[in-house]
């Protein structure tokens, strides 16, 4: 766990989430001359004076009341729907009609009520359940299914804990807004509604953007109904907002800069800039800064991640100094005023350690000092370009320190060396055992998988790695990874369970192109392996099937694999 007094903000902690419920009406769009069906969904504009986001284009909702519970009887209901289920299913059916008049209900004969009957005999705003008792009708609850769940954003000073329900609006029924909470009901496709709001026509909330980009990939309501049957078709979410380039976003758990912000701003404090440039390090921690090398490619994302361990009192320790580029030594150089105590590379790739010497001669110059430089030496199978020969060797175990005083308070801050071969042979992972941080290295990237390349690189040994970074962060309790490319990512030993996993489906598409294709040779394997990949990144996996057909030709000798691989 992080350290509470090593976060850049002070605490902030967010309002508590009041309980809501929304419910997406979808039906079939007619077809025309633009555009041959798929489906609209049901929007309507919230009050100017509304608290909460006034004046945008919304599902029909609002808060869960006592009696959505006590009201359920003679609702119709589908065996899985439990209580709670139903109870936010009539919540739902009750704020449509409040809002917008369109009522989930059948009458005695099975068929759909109309807008006409609607209107003659029920009061929108009254209690709902004897209103439909009197009528002999019965609330369709059972046409309700779940779609998302949606917790509004931790910035926000009003919050709502929402799920979001699907249902298909009732044939022959008229949208017709209460003209005090809803104005402006409007049937619309969701790419239409996309398209508006990118143009500044439309205003929409962020959950209603995500959710009608999911809906515009459906082509029908009976498609998409029968999907959301087996389960929400979005995952649950309560995003955080960062700034790129000085502009608001926000991101869902399983986009990449949600783990950033989950370390630098817990609270949701609208503060970190994620747009990524190489000029000035980016704070991450009070202690834990990053420089990204201006080396941003098709190998290296936006380039080699530095990350500046440290502060005044106890030093700095600089982890993978990155490429010899002079510009970008002398930004680590100033941003830790010299006072260097070690260099680390995590393996001796050369957009990570060619750095480590001119980094290292730059500090003897300037202040008198040699730090070490540390590592683990590159093995015999490694590239030209990537030999390296580290002051220290490092091997699992090994720690690094770092200690000082302020304001009379002892600081430290230890990394734990951790050797996981499969990338490189000789490369390590980094604990930093305070904070309960995992440095990854290449071993774990942000946004990609890393490429094992034969020789030096070997499959068997990266997953090991990957079981052996699973206890480690099992053990200590790790939730952030802190790659060498990419974004902070959260969740680490789900991170870890997810490479594995794509590996191992990687893995079995391999073995099928195999036993496709018996007598092919590798560029066969290739093309059937990785029909999903651009053609362009080809060449790259290549280096990665390698790695997995010698895995196989271990586990299934029958095959015939080695022939290849020795040919």
């Amino acid at each position: 766990m992080v350290r509470p007094h090593t976060h850049l903000h002070p605490p902030a902690p967010p309002a508590a989430p009041r309980l809501a419920v929304s419910l997406i009406l979808v039906r079939d769009a007619p077809a025309d001359k633009a555009d041959d069906g798929g489906i609209e969904v049901l929007l309507s504009r919230r009050s100017p004076a509304a608290r909460f986001v006034p004046g945008a284009y919304v599902f029909p909702g609002g808060s869960v009341d006592a009696q959505d519970a006590r009201a359920l009887a003679g609702a119709d209901a589908r065996s899985d729907q439990s209580a709670q289920d139903l109870t936010l299913a009539h919540a739902a059916v009750r704020e449509s009609l409040e809002e917008v008049g369109i009522l989930l209900a059948r009458t005695a004969e099975g068929a759909w009520v109309s807008s006409a009957q609607i209107a003659a005999h029920i009061d929108r705003h009254q209690p709902l359940a004897p209103q439909i008792a009197a009528r002999g009708w019965r609330l369709a609850l059972d046409a309700v299914f779940p779609f998302g769940h949606w917790t509004t954003d931790r910035d926000y000073p009003i919050r709502f804990d929402v799920p979001f329900l699907i249902a298909s609006a009732p044939q022959g029924q008229q949208a017709e807004a209460d003209g005090v909470e809803q104005f402006d009901p409007l049937w619309i496709r969701p790419a239409e509604a996309l398209r508006r709001h990118a143009d500044g026509q439309l205003a929409l909330v962020y959950p209603t953007v995500r959710s009608l980009r999911r809906l515009a990939g459906f082509d029908s309501a009976e498609a998409l109904l029968a999907a959301c049957a087996r389960g929400p078709v979005m995952p649950p979410s309560c995003p955080r907002a960062g700034l790129v380039q000085g502009r608001e976003e926000r991101f869902m758990e399983h986009e990449l800069p949600f783990g950033e912000l989950a370390l630098v701003c817990p609270d949701g404090q609208l503060a970190h800039e994620l747009a990524w440039q190489s000029e000035q390090p980016v704070a991450l921690l009070r202690h834990l800064r990053r420089l990204t090398a201006p080396n941003a490619g098709v190998m290296t994302g936006p380039g080699t991640n530095t990350y500046l361990i440290g502060e005044p009192a106890t030093g700095y320790l600089v982890l993978d100094p990155g490429p010899d580029d002079a510009a970008h030594l002398q930004r680590i150089m100033a941003a830790t005023n010299g006072d260097i105590r070690h260099i680390v590379c995590t393996h001796s790739h050369p957009d990570h350690s060619p750095g480590a010497r001119p980094l290292q001669a730059l500090v003897e110059t300037t202040r008198m000092s040699v730090p070490p430089i540390t590592g683990m030496a590159s093995r015999p199978t490694a590239r030209a370009d990537s030999r390296f020969t580290p002051d220290r060797e490092l091997a699992s175990g090994d720690e690094l320190q770092l200690h000082g005083q302020a304001h009379g308070q002892p600081l430290g801050h230890t990394l734990l060396a951790v050797h996981t071969p499969g990338h490189a042979a000789n490369h390590l992972c980094f604990l930093l055992k305070e904070d309960a941080l995992l440095f990854s290295g290449d071993h774990i990237l942000g946004g990609t998988t890393t490429v094992i390349s034969l020789p030096d690189g070997n499959m068997q040994d990266y997953l090991d790695s990957l079981t052996r970074l699973d206890t480690l962060c099992e053990t200590h309790g790790v939730e952030f990874v802190l790659p060498a490319h990419g974004h902070v990512l959260h969740g680490a030993r789900q991170v870890i369970a997810q490479l594995r996993s794509h590996r191992l489906r990687r893995e079995a598409r391999v073995l099928a192109a195999v036993q496709q294709a018996p007598q092919g040779a590798v560029d066969d394997w290739l093309a059937l392996a990785y029909a999903d990949t651009p053609r362009a990144m080809w060449p790259v996996a290549r280096h990665s099937l390698l790695a997995h057909l010698q895995r196989l030709a271990t586990l299934h000798p029958q095959f015939g694999i080695e022939r290849v691989l020795s040919a």
